[in-house]
């Protein structure tokens, strides 16, 4: 074996039974997952950012009463404080949705794929990228910590 296929370390070689394909998609599945973690961290912070416009239209009203805008404080009061963001939802209870439905069952179906092909193993098509793509013996360029 030369060095350009030589595995990185045992948690990221293939087993011998998987094929390119497979690894490929393995992969493509991780990557497909990565995506969902960011989606994840971008509906958190719409949670947060959404609640915290909320929580500065109390301000909103105090100010708007104590300019006599009383029409336009109520309006804002009644219409969008505590507003829901879709029928019946807050926020938080999208978040809570997305969480233990998609998302949940996204990271299911990728960790068993990887336990069935590749005895739970990741990465495994990005190791075999890094191993082609680094260049031996350079700084900097090591196959491992």
């Amino acid at each position: 074996m030369n060095d350009k296929n030589r595995p990185l370390d045992e948690e990221h070689s293939r087993p011998e039974s998987l094929d390119d394909d497979t690894i490929e998609a393995l992969g493509e599945l991780s990557k497909a997952l990565e995506t969902i973690h960011r989606v994840r961290g971008h509906l958190y912070s719409a949670h947060q950012l959404v609640g915290g416009a909320d929580l500065t239209l109390d301000r909103v009203v105090k100010l708007m009463r104590r300019a006599g805008r009383g029409e336009i404080a109520d309006r804002v009061e009644q219409e969008l404080l505590g507003r829901n963001l879709l029928p019946g939802r807050w926020t938080f209870q999208i978040v809570e949705e997305f969480d233990d439905g998609y998302y949940a069952a996204f990271q299911e179906i990728e960790r068993d794929a990887r336990e069935k092909l590749a005895g739970g193993r990741r990465h495994i098509f990005e190791a075999e990228m890094k191993e082609r793509r680094r260049t031996h013996g350079m700084p900097g360029h090591e196959a491992t910590p």
